[in-house]
């Protein structure tokens, strides 16, 4: 089992930068797709973005592509969502997951795909 541990949430102006940060702990060598998924109020949870362990390899949702980049520190354990030019819109409970599993691209957005979920923290944008 892998625990998750997300941080770096907050309150942002439009257009302002925030970096999410994912703490993997427990059997993480067990882990080779993490993913970024998010929830605004009302909405049902969202793919966001993932990554390949191994090969590092990237996708993004097309809402996010060219403002939010994933990225992971492997000896840390960490995986990372900068975030820049934020909206009102990506205002959401942001999750971190990790898959088993190397997951194809048409299941990187599944949430069903993923093994483990960390519990949440909140982007709040501004306008």
């Amino acid at each position: 089992q892998v625990q998750l541990v997300e941080s770096g949430g907050g309150l942002v102006q439009a257009g302002g930068s925030l970096r999410l940060s994912c703490a993997a702990s427990g059997r993480t060598s067990s882990s080779n797709t993490m993913g970024w998924f998010r929830q605004g109020p009302g909405k049902e949870r969202e793919f966001v973005a993932a990554i390949r362990l191994s090969a590092g390899r990237t996708y993004y949702a097309d809402s996010v592509k060219g403002r939010f980049t994933i990225s992971r520190d492997n000896d840390k354990n960490t995986v990372y969502l900068q975030m820049n030019n934020l909206k009102p819109e990506d205002t959401a409970v942001y999750y971190c997951a990790a898959a088993k599993a190397v997951l194809l691209l048409h299941r990187l957005r599944a949430t069903s795909e993923y093994d483990s979920w960390g519990q949440g923290t909140q982007v709040t944008v501004s306008s």
